[in-house]
This record gives C-alpha cells, structure tokens and sequence, in this order.
C-alpha cells in the first residue's frame, strides 16, 4: 500500500504554530515575552552545532539565543533582542517518527527555549508546558 503525504508545513507555518504557542503561555511569564522574536531555519549552522557540542544536525530541535531574565542586568547593551530559532528539519522527521502532533511538537520546543529566557530548571519547564496546554 502507497501512502501519500501532503507538502511539509512551510517556514511561515513554523512560525504560526510557534506564536499559537506564545499565545497558551499563562501568566505571569506572558508579560515578560515581549521582545522575544521567532527564527524558522531548516538546521543549524556548522557554527551553533560545534558551540552546543552537538555532532549532527537532526538533533537540535530549537534554541534560544539571548541573556536568561535571572542574569540580565540594565547595564547590558548593544546586544540584539532575546529570540528562539525552531529548526525546522530535524521537527519534522521528530513529528514523523513519533505519535506527537506538530502542534504540540512545536509547543514543547517554544516552552522549553522560553524556559531559557526565565532561567528555569527542566521540572520548572515541564510544569510551565502543562499549565500551556
């Protein structure tokens, strides 16, 4: 049996799931994600991959770039805004080779870089996600 997909979601679709998911966040960590923009690439670059300590590509998901809130400091200037690049690739075949939605594939990427911003712990990140949903 032939089975026939679809076109994978677009970069611009990347980024509409990932502001959906901005959206579910609660307060009071709603009010501190102004300022915080959305990057949709296909991979990483050689780059970003050797500075994670990461050999293959297909194993980043996502990534915040910028100052945590809990080490931010007004004396901090010249550097651009706080964003979060969701790599696009390496989520698809994640949403291929599991049961998870893309949806909700893209949800736990966009909580776990925002869990980056606050500075929090990976228990601190799984419970923000519930309370998302």
């Amino acid at each position: 049996m032939t089975r026939h997909f679809g076109s994978a979601p677009s970069a611009a679709e990347f980024e509409q799931l990932a502001h959906a998911a901005f959206a579910r966040i609660p307060e009071p960590f709603a009010g501190h994600l102004r300022g915080i923009t959305v990057h949709i690439e296909d991979f990483a670059d050689a780059e970003t991959l050797s500075d994670m300590g990461i050999e293959d590509a297909w194993e980043l998901t996502g990534l915040y770039h910028g100052r945590s809130m809990d080490h931010d400091t007004i004396w901090a200037s010249g550097e651009l805004p706080p964003r979060i690049t969701l790599y696009r690739q390496p989520l698809l075949a994640e949403w291929c080779e599991t049961d998870v939605t893309l949806e909700d594939l893209v949800t736990h990427v966009v909580i776990h870089e925002v869990g980056h911003h606050f500075g929090l712990s990976d228990d601190d990140m799984h419970a923000l996600e519930d309370q998302a949903r």
